[in-house]
């Protein structure tokens, strides 16, 4: 593919080129890749001037850059094709799509899949090996059900949602349309649902239902627990990686992203835009506002107003943490000076 015809598909994301001061410079693209790892025919993408050091060393025919004169002047420098763009990262991953095309099975149901006659399949469904489809299910048109997917009584999918291989979907679950649940995920399990008695633990039947809004996404091995009674509901287009665990009546709003090892617990309220980092925990009932920020292993313990960026644990904001971080690494020193204030006193 000519980066010509790149520079068309991408439309009003490529703000300028190459090609029109060097016309002739209008390289075959083969593929994409690292900047670092780039081959001749590859194209690949720089985000800022932090990174100008790769134009220099790159072997891509063909780079997206920012809106910034001097690395394009660069890469010219260099005979190296480029495209600008605000949005580097995102145009690359526009990019990506035309020289990738993720696995799609074409549409049947396999023979070892077990499929009740009580569930309602919509039209060019994939339905993989040893799949089984309890009564009740509604699975919308063009789903893909990969092998070993169990879904349970009284689920229901939306079109396109993609659901792969050894996933569990529990009963009375609802899954909306363009979702993707990745392997081991397990969505609308029995919340962690105990009552203390004398005698010890009454078990709390968790009679709740899980949902998923529209264009959500659940990484491998992740967990979204039903609650007692009411929902557990995740927010349209949130995406959750891998090893993310959602307790029971939990409420995430939109576009929210939860990086690996995320915990809520019980009754979390999150709200719309939010972004948690690795392995960041949230307390019961605690309430996250919109478009807040936590930072990698943050602990919530109290609730987090809307924009409020916080770190640490317990989290505080994180302007107040980078203080504190600095002093930190002082701590050694200021030990030696207060023991040596401390003799001196005593001396006196």
């Amino acid at each position: 593919m000519k980066l010509s015809e790149i520079v068309a598909k991408l439309g009003k994301l490529a703000a300028s080129d190459s090609l029109t001061s060097n016309p002739g410079c209008d390289p075959d693209i083969t593929g994409v890749a690292p900047v670092e790892e780039a081959a001749a025919g590859t194209l690949s993408y720089i985000e800022g001037a932090k990174f100008a050091a790769m134009v220099a060393k790159t072997a891509a025919s063909a780079l997206i850059l920012p809106l910034e004169p001097a690395l394009q002047t660069q890469a010219s420098d260099r005979d190296i094709a480029w495209i600008a763009t605000a949005e580097p990262r995102l145009a690359f991953a526009h990019a990506i799509k035309l020289f990738y095309h993720p696995f799609q099975p074409s549409p049947r149901t396999h023979p070892t899949a077990v499929v009740s006659p009580g569930a309602t399949i919509g039209k060019d469904v994939y339905i993989g090996a040893y799949v089984v489809i309890h009564a009740g299910v509604k699975i919308g048109d063009r789903a893909c059900i990969h092998p070993n997917v169990v879904i349970y009584p009284d689920v229901t999918i939306g079109d396109r949602t993609v659901l792969h291989a050894n996933c569990t979907i529990h009963e009375r679950t609802q899954i909306g349309t363009d979702c993707v649940i990745h392997s081991g995920a397990v969505i609308g399990a029995e919340g962690f649902g105990f009552v203390p008695t004398p005698q010890g633990w009454f078990k709390m039947e968790q009679s709740g239902c899980t949902i998923l809004e529209d264009g959500v996404e659940v990484g491998c091995n992740s967990t979204i627990d039903r609650p007692a009674v009411g929902e557990t509901r995740i927010g349209r287009n949130t995406k959750l990686d891998n090893l993310v665990h959602i307790a029971h009546g939990c409420r995430v709003g939109q576009n929210c992203a939860f990086a690996a090892q995320v915990g809520l617990a019980g009754g979390v309220q999150v709200g719309d835009r939010v972004i948690l980092a690795g392995q960041v925990g949230v307390a019961n009932q605690v309430k996250i506002g919109d478009g807040a920020i936590a930072t990698a292993q943050s602990g919530i313990h109290n609730d987090i107003q809307p924009g409020e960026i916080v770190s640490s644990s317990p989290a505080v904001p994180n302007k107040l943490y980078l203080k504190v971080s600095a002093i930190y690494k002082r701590l050694p020193e200021m030990y030696q000076t207060l023991k040596r204030l401390q003799k001196k006193l005593g001396d006196d």
